[in-house]
């Protein structure tokens, strides 16, 4: 039964669809198999480069009282949905004779359904994504072994992929915490040996992306590729699309920092205090609770609350992933964003009178913080990987 079924993982981004095959081991883990599809958007006729979404108070509005898409609105997401379309359709032609199980994981919120995306910040709502990609996977002969379950989000992938992948990070631990940063960023956690939806434990821990820096931004601004960039362009007054054009990214406006360049030092300076602020925010909360160190993007957002099911927790580790592990890794002995991060942790936990002599023994080597609670995710398509896990747990579903 098994091997005439072709799992499925695909990652839904801003700008581009990308879908891996996926092997389900006999220890239960799984991996990725070698053939990778990517479209992006731009090369459909129906994608708009100048598309503006539908302002996100009215996306919130009518998700209660029905969703009106504007014609824009349908022309941009035949674009998102063809492709996922077409990602899969390629992935399935390359394994002829078998049936397809599907996860989709997608930024957004989702229909009541699950199946569709009522409200998208950067693009076009589309309430009925999976039907419409199942109609055209159909019309191109190719077989599902059953509808698309639900879309799910590449934050919780992100954490089923460190789990279930050979190669993920959360196996063999009981307690940690994820933070990828690719296009976005993603929260994920692992507690007393499960993995625990950010959904979940939204009255005592805030998403990245929620919370705000002095500065104003979000914190996703300094944990994103995307992110990190828009932060140099402000400093260095090039406009991103500039930057793209010139393909200055993360790693080059690095190099930049090390030759000396101001709005370089000064983009590198913020993302390793805010990198550490933001890892001392997660293991001070889930230790000792919440002391709402952060402001919310959203001020209408409830106050986190301090009490939880897990005080007392200390992490085995903590997991940096995607792009930005990527960009820690290579800043390593360069006295760019790891070193001054792991400086900064280690004062914030040293110089804090609340924290007890337990936290600060476990976290801390001396004065400084320990490097090795610290690892970097080589698993890059952890969202696809746990996205196609998804689709393997809820086949019966």
């Amino acid at each position: 039964m098994t091997q005439d079924l072709l799992i499925i993982g695909i990652d839904g981004g801003a700008t581009k669809v990308s879908g891996w095959t996926a092997e389900r081991k006999e220890d239960g883990t799984f991996e990725l198999g070698d053939l990778n599809v990517q479209k992006k958007y731009s090369e459909y006729d129906y994608y708009n480069p100048e598309f503006k979404p539908v302002d996100i108070k009215i996306q919130l509005k009518e998700m209660e009282e029905g969703i009106h898409l504007t014609d824009e609105e349908k022309r941009q997401g035949i674009a998102y949905m063809y492709a996922t379309a077409d990602v899969i359709i390629e992935l399935v032609k390359a394994n002829s004779g078998k049936k397809a199980l599907i996860g989709i994981g997608m930024p957004g919120l989702k229909t009541k359904d699950r199946r569709g995306i009522s409200a998208l910040a950067n693009g076009p709502r589309m309430p009925e994504y999976a039907s419409i990609i199942e109609n055209r996977i159909m019309l191109n002969d190719v077989s599902l072994a059953s509808p698309i379950h639900h879309l799910g989000s590449d934050a919780d992938y992100c954490g089923l992929g460190e789990e279930y992948s050979s190669q993920g990070q959360f196996r063999g631990v009981e307690n940690s915490y994820y933070l990828g940063g690719g296009t976005g960023v993603a929260d994920a956690l692992k507690l007393k040996g499960q993995l625990v939806p950010f959904d979940n434990i939204k009255p005592w821990m805030a998403k990245a992306w929620e919370m705000k820096a002095e500065s104003g931004k979000s914190l996703e601004r300094y944990c994103s590729a995307a992110g990190i960039q828009s932060i140099y362009s402000e400093y260095s007054g090039i406009p991103v699309t500039e930057l793209n054009q010139q393909e200055i990214y993360a790693p080059q406006i690095m190099e930049k920092a090390i030759q000396g360049e101001e709005g370089a030092v000064k983009t590198m300076k913020d993302i390793s205090h805010y990198l550490a602020e933001l890892l001392f925010e997660r293991i001070s909360t889930l230790y000792a609770g919440s002391t709402n160190q952060f402001e919310f993007v959203n001020p209408a957002r409830a106050q986190l609350i301090s009490r939880h099911p897990y005080l007392g927790t200390l992490l085995d580790h903590i997991i940096i992933g995607q792009r930005l592990g990527d960009y820690l890794e290579a800043s390593r002995g360069k006295n760019q964003m790891w070193e001054p991060m792991i400086r900064h942790l280690g004062e914030l936990i040293s110089e804090n009178e609340n924290l007890t002599k337990e936290f600060k023994q476990h976290y801390l080597k001396g004065n400084t913080f320990n490097e090795n609670r610290i690892v970097l995710s080589k698993l890059r398509e952890a969202p696809a990987m746990g996205a196609a896990v998804d689709a393997w747990l809820s086949r019966e579903g």
